[in-house]
């Protein structure tokens, strides 16, 4: 979709399943099984949709999916599925990896920034190693020291080379990144999690992350048992989805099963989604 000077798109990198407790926290199984269904280990199909940014001569990735580093365990305990991964869609649209100029994390769990590095042989380099790679600073700082409860979700092989390389940069709260393009900490799933705020100068374009993982999770009360800070979280919801729908944002929702975006609308004490394709 082109909107003002902005060409966004949604780049998948393939499927992955959660436990559906851990992803919807204190809601019963009987509410959130008839829209996401589990399957027999009672995990739910989630996407791994990263979001595409080419403005002028820069082409920005938002969160860089799971990426390829793990082995058949870890596959098969996430139920890992692909037949493309994210590097083959950026190919499919005549992007190479060097041509990536920016990346942008939401936060620093493993199935978000999965492609910022990869192997190359046996040494691990910048995935793309003409892009600065943004993150906030407390995000980072609490993956190099993590609680017991989150220690598994960062995994420093997928930063480390970006250190080494002098490729990453710092956030420091909410603040523009780029001319247009906003880092917005939100808190709930972790401290410093963020959203980033797209503003075309044609309409507001926000990539949720984790904080609004799926279009299931824009019920208040729906928020993951993943998140450290749910009650924060649930304040924060009400206002921003009414704010969204007010000034008709488009919303892009990295977990959703299949890439999805679109329009929020209320309907009594619901909101429903108005899908927009950004393929």
């Amino acid at each position: 979709m082109q909107i003002g000077s902005f060409n966004i798109s949604i780049v998948p990198d393939g499927q992955f399943r959660l436990d559906g407790g851990a992803m919807f926290g204190v809601v019963p199984k009987a509410l959130w099984n008839k829209l996401n269904p589990a399957d027999e280990h009672n995990r739910i199909l989630l996407g791994l949709n990263c979001l595409l940014i080419e403005h002028d001569d820069e082409k920005i990735l938002i969160d860089t999916g799971i990426g390829n580093k793990f082995d058949k365990k870890f596959a098969s305990i996430y139920a890992i599925h692909r037949e493309k991964t994210l590097l083959d869609k950026l190919n499919e649209k005549g992007i190479d990896r060097n041509d990536i100029t920016h990346v942008l994390m939401s936060h620093m769990h493993f199935d978000h920034i999965g492609w910022n590095t990869l192997f190359d042989g046996d040494k691990l380099v910048p995935t793309f190693p003409n892009a600065t790679y943004f993150t906030q600073k407390g995000e980072f700082e609490v993956a190099n020291n993590p609680d017991a409860r989150s220690r598994a979700s960062y995994l420093p092989e997928n930063w480390l080379p970006l250190l080494e390389n002098k490729q990453l940069a710092f956030i420091h709260g909410t603040s523009e990144v780029l001319p247009g393009i906003e880092s917005v900490v939100v808190g709930g799933h972790t401290a410093h999690n963020s959203i980033i705020k797209i503003d075309t100068g044609e309409g507001i374009i926000v990539f949720l992350g984790d904080f609004i993982p799926t279009p299931s999770h824009l019920k208040t009360a729906y928020v993951m048992g993943y998140d450290l800070f749910p009650l924060e979280l649930m304040k924060q919801k009400p206002g921003f989805l009414q704010q969204a729908a007010d000034e008709k944002w488009l919303l892009v929702f990295e977990h959703a099963a299949e890439p999805t975006a679109g329009y929020i609308s209320k309907d009594g004490n619901n909101w429903v989604l108005e899908k927009v394709s950004l393929h």
